[in-house]
C-alpha cells in the first residue's frame, strides 16, 4: 500500500530519436504497429522518473539503490508528464509517471541502500563465450543466452552527460559533478545496438543497481552478456546483463529487457 504523494514533478516529453535506426521512434512505423505516433525512448521516461528521487535523496540515491523500471504504455512527443513520488509501507520509494489523460505510463520502484544481490553467476558468464564482434541483424537464432559481448570503454565527459541531461530537461545542480542516470541506462541500449542491427524494437523494463557514484571524468569499462530470450504473445524478448566497471570495480549493473521482434 502506498502512502500519500510526497513529491510531484511535471515535464514535457520529447522524442529526440526520430532519426535513429530504431524506427519505432518514427510516426510511420509506430503507427503500423498500432501506436498513435512515434514512441518517446523508454530511457528518457526513466530519466524523468529519476528526477524526484534525486531531488529528495541526492547523491545517496545515485550511490546506492536498486531501481525496478516498468514501461507499461508509451509516452508520445509533447505529452505532459506528471511524476509522483510516494513511500510504500515497506519503505520502497514508488515513482509513477502519468500522462495528461491520467494514464499510468511507467513505474520506478526504488530501494535506497547498497544493493544486496550478488552477481557471481552473471560475472561467470562474461568470459565463457564471446559473440562475434560483427554487427548482425537481430533474430531469434542470433540471440544466444550465455554469449558475452567484447568489453568497451567510455569516458563520461561533461559534454556527454550534459547531452543526456538536456534531453530530459533536468537542470538539477548535482549533475555538474555526477553523471545523469538517463545516460547510464542509455548506455545499456548502446550495448545492445552495438552488437545487433535492430530496425524496430521496444525497451520494456530494467533493474538498475547503483553500487557507487559515477562522476564526470570517470572512464568505465562496459561488460555485457545475454542472459535470456523468450517469446510471449507473438513478441520476442531479450534480456541483457550490462555492467560498468571503474578501475576494475563494479559500480553499476543493469538487467535490461527489450522486445526485439514486435508482433505484427
Amino acid at each position: 500500500m502506498t502512502e500519500s504523494s510526497e513529491l510531484t514533478y511535471e515535464v514535457v516529453a520529447r522524442n529526440f530519436s526520430e532519426a535513429s535506426e530504431n524506427r519505432i521512434h518514427s510516426d510511420e512505423i509506430a503507427k503500423k504497429y498500432g501506436f498513435r505516433g512515434a514512441l518517446v525512448p523508454g530511457v528518457a521516461v526513466y530519466g524523468h522518473l529519476t528526477h524526484p528521487l534525486v531531488e529528495k535523496f541526492g547523491e545517496s540515491w545515485l550511490k546506492s539503490s536498486t531501481d525496478r523500471l516498468r514501461l507499461l504504455k508509451p509516452a508520445y512527443h509533447e505529452d505532459r508528464l506528471l511524476l509522483t513520488l510516494a513511500q510504500d509501507s515497506d519503505g520502497t520509494q514508488a515513482v509513477r509517471c502519468f500522462n495528461q489523460d491520467g494514464e499510468l505510463l511507467a513505474t520506478l520502484d526504488s530501494d535506497i541502500g547498497v544493493p544486496s544481490r550478488a552477481v557471481d553467476d552473471y560475472e561467470a558468464m562474461l568470459g565463457a563465450q564471446f559473440k562475434n564482434p560483427e554487427r548482425i541483424e537481430i533474430a531469434w537464432d542470433s540471440v544466444t543466452p550465455g554469449e558475452a559481448f567484447i568489453p568497451w570503454d567510455v569516458t563520461l565527459t561533461q559534454e556527454l552527460s550534459g547531452t543526456y541531461q538536456s534531453q530530459v530537461a533536468d537542470e538539477q545542480p548535482i549533475y555538474s559533478s555526477c553523471v545523469h542516470p538517463h545516460l547510464l541506462l542509455s548506455l545499456a541500449n548502446t550495448a545492445l545496438t552495438n552488437e545487433y542491427i535492430m530496425p524496430t524494437w521496444i525497451h520494456v523494463g530494467s533493474e538498475t543497481r547503483h553500487r557507487q557514484t559515477l562522476r564526470i571524468g570517470d572512464t568505465i569499462t562496459i561488460k555485457s552478456v545475454v542472459v535470456d530470450r523468450w517469446e510471449r504473445k507473438g513478441h520476442q524478448f531479450i534480456k541483457l546483463w550490462v555492467s560498468y566497471w571503474r578501475d576494475g570495480e563494479l559500480t553499476t549493473d543493469i538487467e535490461h529487457t527489450a522486445i526485439f521482434r514486435v508482433a505484427p
